[in-house]
């Protein structure tokens, strides 16, 4: 039913992080696949998404991705998001109701500050679900992952994801 998407480069820990979230959907029977666009990673992206069984591409055409998409439903994610309990039901309940592109609501405990909020922000950061009719739909050459949800109204899933920017801090913090 559902087709996880993330674009990477040289993220292996955050891939990882991602992969890890995502094992309640595999296991529920939910998540048919993953693919990994890489953007010439030279760390061990493409053994952590191997070995997790993705689909890890270094070459490919974004229409030809979403048309060989297993789920009738995209997932795109930015590698580190990770959503949070509950995140499995919140897609189920969506999709059987609603049409319409979703995200999930932002973690409580991974908030922007006020300046950074007023600033340009990732269209991924909430994670990005959208049918795959109505992505193939609006797909145009030269497209790039997050530009799927540019412009898009979307509705709030009730589930919270932690941002990748804030798995992202917290690494360094732990490694300084």
């Amino acid at each position: 039913m559902l087709t996880i998407i993330m674009e990477c480069h040289n993220d292996e820990a955050e891939l990882a992080q991602t992969l890890s979230a995502l094992v309640a959907g595999a296991v529920e029977g939910v998540v048919r696949d993953v693919i990994v666009l890489d953007h010439g990673s030279t760390d061990g992206s493409a053994r952590v998404a191997d070995a997790a069984g993705c689909r890890f591409l270094t070459d490919w055409d974004l229409k030809d991705v979403v048309q060989s998409a297993r789920g009738d439903w995209l997932l795109l994610l930015e590698p580190g998001a990770r959503p949070l309990a509950g995140w499995v039901d919140a897609v189920t309940d969506h999709v059987a109701i609603d049409l319409k592109p979703a995200h999930f609501a932002a973690s409580r405990n991974h908030r922007r500050s006020f300046l950074q909020r007023i600033g340009r922000r990732s269209l991924l950061e909430q994670g990005y679900l959208v049918s795959k009719r109505t992505a193939a739909a609006g797909l145009r050459p030269g497209m790039a992952l997050a530009d799927i949800a540019n412009g898009r109204a979307v509705r709030e899933l009730l589930a919270e994801i932690v941002p990748a920017w804030a798995v992202k801090a917290m690494r360094i913090k732990t490694q300084n």
